[in-house]
């Protein structure tokens, strides 16, 4: 039969000069495909407790040396637009869950890997998205099911439960200081929450946790184990004035400058002898005196600026006795208003009384060789806790507030949905298992999707075990053969076996992980599965690639070539 096709004519164009199309198999969605694995090979190896650090140095040629993916991502840049599917993917899992960013690109490359053959074989995108979104059903059913239940977390108190889970978020970024950083994190939580919420069963009526109530201070100098938590807010900058000490202060805040009101147009003053230039500046000193004469009749005795502090302020100031305090940050300032009650003024003038905000001590303390000034809150609730680190560099230090960050946003999660799930890839090796069992019962070519699926999930217990120098096939040969029994499906006792990143012999690789401790949070696995799915869904359905050309403008900066020189 004779060829139909019309060819195009020669100097046909749809698109302006310097637009990129590109369309097909080869061109668009294998090339997605293996954008996403080059991105995914970059952060799998930073996965578990035993994950390599990344050294970026960014832009703006500043150095993050670091095994967290969602800074990873942040600060690399990615251009590739199906790469950058990705990297929006698992920044809604950092908002949504506060962890697991890693996961979501790791398993959606896998998804993407794992189809490409697939593809190859001739079998249409449409037919693999539709098999991966049975697989994907069935494995939130799975997910969800009391067979894969580690447990429960229904308060503040202490339990088992909640430590277990606490350790193993921060284990995985501070490997060794997950108890002393988990300690820290429980501290710091339950001088915020309400009394009522220490109690069982309390996530049933309690609000869920709000992560600003926890802000981490970090101080050069000491080791880890001279962290401590401090009720109250921490800065690491010393008072403005002489007064280093107030008790039962109250507290004004301002987030104007402590200094003369000036014009909003420009004037001229002509003054002609000496008589009338100090009178002219006795009257500007006589106006800012009645002025901090009325905080000081309203009792303040702690100013709190967002700006800065005139000298003649700070003089009146000293001379009556009101400490001066500089807090630049504005979230700072709102922080602090929670803290002590007060509410933030914008002009400078007599507070009125509901405007005054009450604190126990306000002081000086040396932390190391740093001075801080501490606004602390000894009786009743306070409203902000601080966790001050201590560590010897400062990357040391970025890195420990990084894992105290996904500690709490993991008491967040679990304030929402207390469920816990078996870790270390328990989770996905015994999903992966049933999902196996699925592929075999699906007739048609669904059956080599969901098949796929199950295959991809095992990529978290396999990048577990090469992280930890583990042989791997070996590792997961016998994990795999404990989750199958001989009817095909995960047993009750092998259900929570996962990978041991202790041990680096093949017999002591698996680990009982009810035993060990090992969870995770329900929601932050399900959120991963969502997010990973969805965005390998999406790259999968794009057949056609058009990129503008880009807007003019200067070039960046490029990088110095002689960096890495003395």
């Amino acid at each position: 039969m004779p060829n139909l096709r019309i060819p195009k004519a020669p100097g046909s164009q749809l698109f302006k000069e310097g637009y990129k199309h590109l369309q097909g198999l080869e061109e668009a969605i294998l090339r997605n495909i293996d954008a996403v694995n080059e991105l995914a090979s970059t952060v799998r190896t930073s996965l578990g407790p035993n994950g390599r650090n990344k050294l970026i140095v960014n832009h703006l040629e500043r150095l993050f040396v670091t095994s967290d993916a969602a800074t990873i991502t942040r600060e690399m840049e990615v251009v590739h637009p199906a790469a950058n599917l990705v990297v929006m993917a698992s920044q809604s899992q950092e908002k949504e869950a506060g962890d697991g960013t890693n996961l979501v690109i790791m398993i959606a490359g896998e998804l993407l890997n794992r189809a490409e053959p697939l593809l190859k074989m001739g079998i249409h995108p449409s037919e693999i998205v539709a098999g991966y979104e049975i697989a994907h059903k069935e494995a939130l059913k799975m997910l969800e099911a009391e067979s894969l239940s580690a447990g429960v977390v229904n308060g503040y108190h202490e339990s088992p439960e909640l430590m277990n889970a606490m350790v193993t978020a921060v284990g995985s970024k501070q490997y060794g200081y997950g108890p002393l950083l988990a300690e820290l994190i429980l501290e710091a939580v339950r001088t915020v929450v309400r009394k009522d919420a220490l109690q069982k069963d309390a996530f049933k009526t309690a609000p869920p946790f709000n992560v600003d109530s926890i802000r981490v201070v970090k101080i050069l100098g000491g080791s880890i184990h001279d962290s401590r938590v401090v009720r109250g807010m921490v800065f690491p900058r010393e008072p403005e004035g002489t007064v280093k000490s107030i008790a039962s202060a109250k507290v004004a805040v301002f987030t104007c400058p402590l200094d003369v009101a000036s014009t909003e147009t420009k004037g001229t003053v002509l003054l002609h002898n000496a008589k009338e230039m100090m009178s002219f500046s006795k009257d500007e000193e006589k106006f800012i005196e009645s002025v901090l004469e009325g905080l000081q009749d309203a009792g303040v005795n702690v100013v709190v600026t967002g700006s800065t502090v005139h000298d003649l302020v700070l003089h009146f100031l000293n001379r009556m006795g009101i400490m001066a305090v500089k807090v630049l940050s504005k979230f700072d300032l709102r922080r602090l208003c929670k803290v002590t009650g007060a509410v933030a003024m914008t002009r400078l003038g007599r507070p009125l009384p509901e405007e005054v905000g009450q604190c126990d001590f306000v002081e000086v303390v040396e932390i190391g060789s740093d001075r801080c000034t501490v606004f602390r809150q000894e009786a009743g609730k306070t409203q902000t806790s601080t966790i001050v680190i201590r560590g010897g560099t400062q990357n040391f230090c970025d890195d420990l507030e990084r894992a105290v960050d996904d500690g709490v946003n993991t008491m967040k999660a679990l304030s929402k949905d207390g469920r816990l799930v078996p870790g270390a890839g328990a989770t996905e090796m015994a999903i992966s298992t049933m999902l196996h069992k699925k592929a075999e019962q699906t007739p048609g070519l669904y059956q080599y999707s969901i098949k796929a699926y199950a295959e991809a999930l095992e990529i978290v217990p396999r990048t577990l075990s090469e992280n930890a120098g583990q042989s791997t096939i070996e590792v997961i040969s016998n994990l795999g053969a404990s989750y199958t029994s001989l009817a095909g499906l995960p047993t009750g006792k092998t259900r929570r076996l996962g990978i041991n990143v202790d041990e680096s012999s093949t017999i002591e690789a698996l680990v009982d992980t009810a035993q060990a401790g090992i969870v995770d949070t329900l929601a932050t696995k399900s959120w991963a599965l969502k997010h990973a799915a969805e965005t390998a869904f999406t790259i999968l359905r794009v057949d056609e690639i058009i990129m503008a050309k880009r807007a003019g403008g200067p070039k960046p900066r490029g990088q110095n070539p002689n960096w890495d020189e003395d």
